[in-house]
């Protein structure tokens, strides 16, 4: 009882300094910064989720990251003589600070993401087609973002606390200002540790956010939207005929032989998360690493690619996503996904499907929706259905860092997948083979055992490999059971590299390479990721050897379909076409053919894995037209994307998709879907199978599966 007197009186006197301190400018001033840094993170820990920060640097970083732009900012009244300036000041900047904190909590309720300048600027364009503002979830905690304003006005008012007429020195103010904007570096210096690259590959808003801080976000993204609305505003219809007369001279024909061999069947896309070529029919203590993707790999009814390069610059995964959707680049900095993403036109496959071959789409993943931009984005590409990590149990030992694990996320989809009218095109992003390659205990194969080969990071990539490769196995056993697997073109690629070239000399000896003889032609080589097309009954398949990349995909699956490209821009070639380049053209203007490969400006014989010192008069003429070449095709992607030329564009049977049409969140999704589901001329797979679920199909020795899950639609 003494003990809890003597802190109650600590109080009473911390209570009377504060009190004190108030009456002054500084102390007015004090006051502010703490009142709306402590409203800030009441935002983070009630809605926000602390930001999914998962390590205590993390929540350092997120507790800290208001303090700098705060002080910044609210140091400008003191600046301003007059009293009535200097407080009037104050409660402004106070409430429009607020204003702008509990908008962002109100938009993230009904998003799960932050506002961006564009969508203030557009609002009514994404808002769920005109959701009503009633529908918006208010809470009753919503009353500590306003009391404290109201508190300090009924004070003033009172004179509780009385204005100060002390001017506070400029040097003083301007010095609060320095330190506030020191803190913001000091900021950005320690989340640049923690996620390098952080302001170039601009990963999500809810990852700049978490590092940054709301404040340092919307001035970032303040100016991306101005650069990119100056380089749009400047381009001209007519910049387009340069692109297209690119495209119309480069378009490689269809194959007869393959032609419309998938046409009508719906179409599922694996993207296989940091998975490289040499994992395919590679063995480790004499067990093979990934057996039932080697046996898709060599089956006659695939179509597989031995020499298919990633082509991936900072936007890693969501770059992989560009091409594989649109057949061009990505952004030589940075991520388009993030950067252009929120109002891009583009051409991409779930539109194109569904526009020529009345295609439904949708993508799954296990991680939060608004990661890359991908909610913004898939809007515009024109996928039906966006089913995230929200729609899924990813507590616990359910999830990596990076999503829900492989074997529930195939397996939690299927009552979702099910309901998708056919023919579908549906992509799957898997994640538990994403660095640092760690996977629990009991969701490790007991009967395999991993490399020794010095690197954890391979070590541990070769199981998160073989856990990848029994999701996928499981997946196809779900196919078969439920009738879905003789009517369905698979589609396999790995989307980027998954070890880093510092691992290269513990991994050359696993590869049978001598690492004293290692070559930067080694590294390049490594660059090849699988490309595997399944579907029964494929007639001409195989191991293709032809050279290709990302790029390529679009067409090759579209000329699968019976669907011709020549109208659409896009710079990749069909895959099976006998008329194809053989170049393949790296985001960091590096190139590579079967014969020739120019790394970082130096040229190298694949053939004899040597520099090529002394070329001949007819070589330098080669290299020097397939580095123009390379350089154009770059020039040609950034044009389209950056100057968002598409807009200009109009080919025969396509409209260009509206974002407003597609409404992502949960209830609506499950409403449309069961909607669909119980019309008469349903192609679904559930009304398909007498309006019953096949997830009783679906076998998985996942070690969580026996927890509760989200595998179901109420």
């Amino acid at each position: 009882m003494e003990w809890l007197k003597k802190q109650l009186k600590r109080l009473k006197k911390g209570l009377i300094w504060a009190g004190k301190k108030s009456q002054t400018r500084l102390g007015f001033y004090g006051w502010m910064v703490f009142l709306l840094w402590a409203k800030t993170l009441f935002a983070y820990g009630t809605d926000f989720r602390w930001l999914h920060a998962s390590t205590p640097f993390q929540f350092f970083l997120v507790i800290i990251n208001p303090l700098g732009f705060t002080m910044l900012v609210m140091a400008l009244p003191l600046l301003l003589k007059k009293k009535p300036l200097f407080y009037g000041g104050m409660l402004s900047l106070n409430a429009l600070l607020t204003t702008f904190l509990y908008l962002n909590v109100v938009y993230f309720r009904e998003f799960t993401d932050f506002m961006s300048v564009n969508t203030i600027l557009t609002y009514s364009s994404v808002n769920q087609g005109g959701k009503a503002a009633g529908a918006v979830s208010f809470s009753y905690l919503d009353v500590f973002f306003w009391i404290d304003l109201l508190v300090l006005l009924y004070l003033l008012f009172r004179k509780k606390i009385r204005a100060d007429n002390r001017i506070v020195k400029r040097s003083r103010g301007a010095l609060l200002m320095t330190f506030g904007l020191f803190i913001m570096m000091v900021n950005l210096t320690l989340a640049d540790i923690d996620r390098p690259q952080l302001l170039t590959r601009q990963f999500d808003r809810e990852y700049l956010v978490k590092y940054l801080g709301l404040g340092p976000f919307m001035g970032l993204d303040a100016y991306n939207t101005f650069t990119t609305s100056q380089v749009r505003k400047s381009a001209k219809p007519t910049e387009l005929k340069t692109v297209k007369e690119y495209v119309d001279s480069h378009y490689a024909d269809m194959n007869a032989t393959y032609a419309g061999q998938a046409k009508g069947k719906n179409v599922i896309v694996i993207h296989l998360e940091s998975f490289q070529q040499f994992s395919i029919d590679r063995k480790v203590n004499g067990q093979e690493v990934t057996p039932f993707l080697n046996s898709l790999y060599h089956s006659s009814d695939s179509l597989s690619f031995a020499n298919f390069f990633h082509e991936v610059g900072q936007g890693k995964t969501s770059d992989a996503e560009n091409m594989l959707e649109t057949s061009t680049f990505g952004l030589p900095q940075g991520s388009l996904f993030a950067k252009l993403g929120n109002d891009q036109t583009f051409q991409a496959m779930p539109a194109i499907l569904n526009q020529r071959a009345g295609y439904s789409s949708a993508v799954f993943h296990g991680n939060n929706g608004s990661f890359w931009n991908r909610t913004r984005v898939y809007k515009n590409m024109g996928y039906q259905n966006w089913i995230s990590g929200e729609y899924f149990n990813t507590t616990g030992k359910r999830s990596t860092a990076w999503g829900l694990k492989d074997k529930l996320l195939f397996k939690d989809s299927v009552p979702y997948l099910e309901q998708l009218q056919q023919p579908f095109y549906a992509k799957y992003l898997t994640v538990t083979n994403h660095t640092p390659f760690e996977l629990d205990k009991e969701d490790q194969d007991p009967n395999f055992q991993t490399s020794n080969s010095g690197s954890k990071y391979i070590d541990n990539y070769f199981i998160t490999n073989h856990y990848l490769d029994q999701s996928i196995r499981e997946f196809f056993d779900y196919l078969k059971k439920s009738g879905l697997y003789n009517n369905t073109m698979v589609v396999l690629y790995g989307d980027h590299y998954g070890i880093n070239n510092t691992e290269n000399q513990e991994l050359a000896p696993l590869l049978g390479k001598d690492p004293s003889q290692w070559t930067d032609l080694d590294t390049e080589n490594l660059q090849r990721t699988p490309l595997i097309i399944h579907m029964p009954g494929l007639k001409g398949g195989g191991v293709k050897t032809t050279y290709g990349g990302e790029i390529d995909v679009a067409p090759t699956i579209e000329h699968l379909l019976g669907i011709s490209t020549k109208r659409y821009m896009q710079l990749g070639q069909d895959l099976l076409s006998t008329n194809r380049s053989q170049l393949v053209v790296m985001r960091n203007k590096d190139w590579i053919t079967p014969e020739y490969a120019s790394i970082s400006g130096t040229i190298w014989d694949c053939r004899t894995n040597t520099i090529v010192s002394s070329p001949t008069v007819e070589q330098q003429k080669l290299f020097k037209k397939l580095q123009a070449d390379a350089n154009e095709k770059l020039a040609v992607s950034d044009s389209l994307n950056q100057k968002n030329l598409l807009r200009f564009y109009h080919p025969l049977d396509f409209k260009n998709v509206d974002a407003a049409n597609f409404d992502y969140s949960k209830s609506s999704t499950i409403q449309r879907l069961k909607k669909a589901s119980q019309q008469s001329n349903s192609t679904s797979l559930y009304s398909k199978n007498g309006d019953k679920t096949t997830l009783g199909d679906y076998q998985t020795d996942a070690a969580e599966s026996n927890q509760s899950d989200s595998a179901q639609i109420e």
